[in-house]
């Protein structure tokens, strides 16, 4: 069984920053692709981040590339999510999430297990 269980997170002003982590337990975090999906009210998921084990990537949508960076630490088990100059539009519930592949999956849709999900406001 595999679980994800995130961090950070919060309330900022445009143009501040946050990060998350999210830690994985139960396997191992080596061959699993791992990402960062997130919610608007309203709107669909949303994959923004996503990375591989074997160095493929990392990959950043468009609405998040030279702003946020996902980051991952084998040893730790843990990825994160660096966001800086944050705007109102980045206001969403983050999800890490995780599926055991070699690929870099951009598609919210191919990942298996899911955190429970943490809420970032930013206000104007």
């Amino acid at each position: 069984q595999v679980q994800l269980t995130e961090s950070g997170g919060g309330s900022v002003q445009a143009g501040g920053s946050l990060s998350l982590s999210c830690v994985i337990s139960g396997r191992t975090s080596e061959s699993y692709a791992m990402g960062w999906v997130r919610q608007a009210p309203g709107k669909e998921r949303e994959c923004v981040a996503a990375s591989t084990w074997v160095g493929r990537g990392p990959y950043h949508s468009d609405a998040v590339r030279g702003r946020f960076a996902i980051f991952r630490d084998n040893g730790k088990d843990t990825t994160y999510l660096h966001m800086n100059m944050l705007k109102p539009e980045d206001t969403a519930v983050y999800y890490c999430a995780a599926t055991p592949s070699n690929t870099l999956l951009r598609n919210a849709q191919a990942y298996d297990y899911w955190g429970q999900g943490i809420q970032v406001t930013v206000s104007s």
